[in-house]
């Protein structure tokens, strides 16, 4: 009877492992929260879960969210499309190599401004596979391919507190830099002159010995 029982069990939880690792291999954008007006700096986080490799990956913007850099990876160009004001439409990481293989995952971070009205920032992804084939990220929460969605909540009191300790605290520690730089020249140019000074002194002493040592041959 375990036996039986065993044979069921086992390909139940092997099968539910399987298809929850599935559900979880999507396209994601995090943080999955942030705040009106911020500089945030996303991940894009790309699995893959097929057998052949994701050679590109495309991002629609989401409406309101400005994007702003990138950081180079290697291995992947970057490309953009804008609209006629200027603001990305999309961007598109693309391999130059074998791109990412089967178990593998790859990450590529950007930074974008938030607007400035609460917010559901819906990243639409499309992924391409080397062997042709297109999966679109882009449906609703719970859908078999669900788009990555940012939850932008307006900034707190608390949050521009920080935001401006942190202007302030760079802003002290620039005039702290600026500061030494300014006393190490002084002093540079102080020691400068004392060495003048002392040269000048011995040059002054060598003249009046040869002048004392020529009268006295006389």
């Amino acid at each position: 009877m375990m036996i039986k029982i065993s044979k069921l069990f086992i390909p139940a939880v092997v099968s539910l492992f399987f298809f929850s690792s599935l559900a979880s291999a999507h396209v994601t954008v995090i943080p999955k929260t942030s705040t009106t007006g911020a500089w945030e700096t996303y991940t894009l986080k790309v699995p893959v879960e097929k057998e052949v490799a994701t050679t590109k990956v495309t991002i629609k913007a989401p409406q309101g969210v400005e994007i702003m850099s990138y950081q180079p990876v290697p291995g992947w160009t970057y490309s953009s499309e804008k609209d006629a004001s200027g603001k990305v439409k999309t961007f598109t990481f693309e391999a130059t190599g074998e791109g990412i293989q089967a178990g593998q995952f790859q990450q590529f971070v950007f930074v974008g401004k938030n607007p400035e009205k609460a917010a559901k920032a819906a990243w639409d992804a499309f992924q391409y596979y080397k062997d042709g084939s297109v999966v679109e990220w882009t449906g609703d929460e719970g859908s078999d391919a669900p788009h990555s969605i940012t939850d932008i909540v307006t900034a707190t009191t608390m949050d521009h507190h920080a935001t401006q300790n942190t202007e302030d605290s760079d802003k002290t520690q620039k005039q702290e830099t600026e500061k030494a730089k300014t006393e190490v020249t002084k002093k540079t140019t102080e020691t400068s002159n004392s060495l003048s000074l002392i040269l000048s002194g011995i040059a002054a002493l060598l003249s009046l010995a040869s002048i004392i040592i020529a009268i006295r041959k006389k």
